[in-house]
C-alpha cells in the first residue's frame, strides 16, 4: 500500500536516495544557519535584546545541518550537489520571501521592519519544518538510524515555531499587526508555491533514482497537487495565525548539543 511511511522508508532504504535527502537538508539547514548569523550581527540597536534568541536559531539551524551530514558519514556517503529545482531556501528569495542575501552581505544595519519581515517569513517556514518533523516523528522516532536526528530536529523546529509566534504578538502589540499580517499573508501564498515545485522536482528525482513506475509517480504528483490546491484554498491560514506558544522563551537559552552525531 501507498502511503507517506512506505515512501519515506523507501527513500531512507537507498544510499542514493537517502544521499539526496540529507543533502537537501543539510543545504538548506546550513543556509538558515548563515541567514540568522548575520541577521544577530546586523540587527539594529532598539532590538539587540533579540539578537541572542536569532543567535540561538541560527546555531540549532547549524546543528541541524551538522547532523544530516553526520548520517551520512556514518553510512560511507558524501553529500551531493543540490539540484537547483530542489533548492528550497533559493527559491523563496528568488521569490523575494524574506530578507534578500545582498541585504545580509552587506554592513548596513537593519530596520525594525526587516526584522518583522524575517520574523513573518520564519514563522511561515517554521510552520513548514515543524510539520514535516512531525511527520517523520511520526514515523521513525524508534527508527535505528534516524530515530534520534528526527526527535531532536523536531523538538528544535517546535521551539522555533513558538518563539516566531511570540515574538511576531510583541511587535504587534507595538503597532506593527498590519504590516505582519500583510507580510504573512505574501509569505505563506508564495511558500505554498515554492513548497509544491520543490516537492515535485525532489519526487521526479526520487522516482529516477529508485525505478518507480509511471503509474507510481502519477499518484504522488497528484498527491501534492492536492496538497497545492488544498492549501492554496485555505489551508495556508494556519501560516499566518498568531497565538502565544505555550512554551514562552522558547530560545532564551542555548542550543542543545548533538556530539552523538559528531
Amino acid at each position: 500500500m501507498l502511503s507517506a511511511k512506505s515512501v519515506f522508508e523507501e527513500i531512507l532504504d537507498n544510499d542514493e536516495s537517502f544521499r539526496l535527502f540529507c543533502s537537501i537538508a543539510a543545504s538548506g539547514e546550513s543556509q538558515g544557519g548563515w541567514e540568522n548569523g548575520r541577521i544577530a550581527e546586523l540587527i539594529p540597536a532598539s532590538e539587540r535584546g533579540l539578537a541572542p534568541k536569532v543567535v540561538r536559531h541560527g546555531a540549532d539551524e547549524d546543528k541541524h545541518g551538522r547532523i544530516f551530514n553526520a548520517l551520512l558519514r556514518k553510512r560511507g556517503l558524501h553529500p551531493v550537489e543540490v539540484p537547483q529545482e530542489a533548492d528550497y531556501t533559493m527559491l523563496l528569495e528568488k521569490h523575494g520571501i524574506g530578507l534578500a542575501h545582498a541585504k545580509l552581505k552587506a554592513s548596513e544595519p537593519l530596520t525594525v521592519a526587516d526584522i518583522v519581515t524575517y520574523l513573518a517569513h520564519s514563522r511561515v517556514t517554521e510552520q513548514r519544518a515543524s510539520e514535516q518533523m512531525r511527520l517523520l516523528r511520526k514515523y521513525f522516532a524508534e527508527h535505528p538510524v534516524v530515530g534520534r536526528a528526527v526527535k531532536m530536529i523536531s523538538n528544535d523546529e517546535d521551539s522555533h515555531l513558538a518563539y516566531c509566534h511570540e515574538e511576531l504578538l510583541r511587535f504587534a502589540a507595538a503597532g506593527h499587526g498590519r504590516a505582519i499580517q500583510a507580510t504573512l499573508r505574501e509569505c505563506a501564498l508564495a511558500e505554498i508555491r515554492v513548497y509544491r515545485d520543490v516537492s515535485l522536482a525532489v519526487m521526479d528525482h526520487m522516482g529516477r533514482i529508485l525505478g518507480w513506475s509511471k503509474a507510481k509517480s502519477a499518484v504522488l504528483t497528484a498527491g501534492i497537487h492536492a496538497m497545492y490546491a488544498y492549501e492554496r484554498l485555505g489551508g495556508w491560514r494556519r501560516m499566518v495565525s498568531l497565538r502565544m506558544p505555550e512554551h514562552r522563551d522558547a530560545l532564551g537559552g542555548p542550543a542543545t548539543s548533538a556530539h552523538e552525531f559528531a
